[in-house]
């Protein structure tokens, strides 16, 4: 039997990952949904890359649907994104083209999914970022849609919007994760100020399990000092 039942949208990622192998060590059900397999996953949802957002919300809705069969889910994490850098002077529609897709929609989507699949008193965690609380403009289509999310966050936690009874939903705010992509671009950076993986995936269990939990609608930065983390509520 299973401890509880949880999709992490972007399952294939290093965080998402990360999650998923420590759910699963942790005996839980978990569902990655991603734009590739995750073997280690219980199931698995391929999202179509070229398929346009409403699109792609259809399909996922449905593959959840017919995966769950009407059992609820207790958790959905979104760590689904990635990063542009760019000014106003070129490629400003196409940085944030890109930046809306990975990180809006897939959070826009885990909502839908949550509303419709979340038990009451589940867990939606979204992914924002720490530099867009304030002005980017060296990665401005990056700064926008983690603005998004934030206000998404804020949104969701509100009466009548739509997500079951009770339900958490959160942003985290993470400034630089500890990944091999960060280690192999960022070879002389101090690593002790980077956020471990791990640290996030047992912060997901707790949360998920009703533990330690943060206010409704908190973006939740995550501050790493000297190799230890702390959570700044915003």
């Amino acid at each position: 039997m299973a401890s509880g039942k949880i999709l992490i949208y972007g399952g294939r990622g290093a965080l998402g990952a990360s999650c998923v192998q420590f759910f699963k060590k942790n005996n839980w059900w978990v569902g990655s949904i991603d734009l590739t397999e995750n073997d280690v996953a219980d199931a698995n949802i391929v999202v179509d890359r070229d398929a346009d957002w409403v699109a792609q919300e259809a399909a996922v809705l449905s593959k959840v649907g017919a995966e769950l069969k009407g059992e609820t889910l207790d958790a959905i994490i979104c760590v689904a994104g990635g990063w542009a850098g760019g000014n106003a002077k070129k490629d400003l529609a196409k940085n944030s083209d890109l930046m809306w897709k990975q990180s809006v929609w897939s959070s826009a989507i885990s909502a839908t999914v949550g509303a419709n699949h979340l038990k009451p008193g589940g867990l939606l965690v979204l992914t924002g970022a720490n530099p867009a609380l304030e002005g980017t403009p060296g990665m401005i289509g990056y700064g926008m849609a983690k603005a998004a999310v934030h206000q998404l966050t804020k949104s969701l936690a509100g009466e009548k919007s739509g997500l079951p009874d009770n339900s958490l939903v959160v942003s985290i705010l993470p400034v630089t994760l500890d990944t091999p992509m960060n280690r192999k671009w960022m070879p002389d950076a101090d690593t002790s100020t980077w956020t471990p993986l791990e640290f996030l995936a047992e912060l997901f269990h707790k949360w998920s399990k009703g533990e330690e939990r943060p206010a409704n609608g908190s973006l939740v930065k995550l501050i790493t000092k000297d190799s230890k983390t702390e959570l700044v509520i915003v």
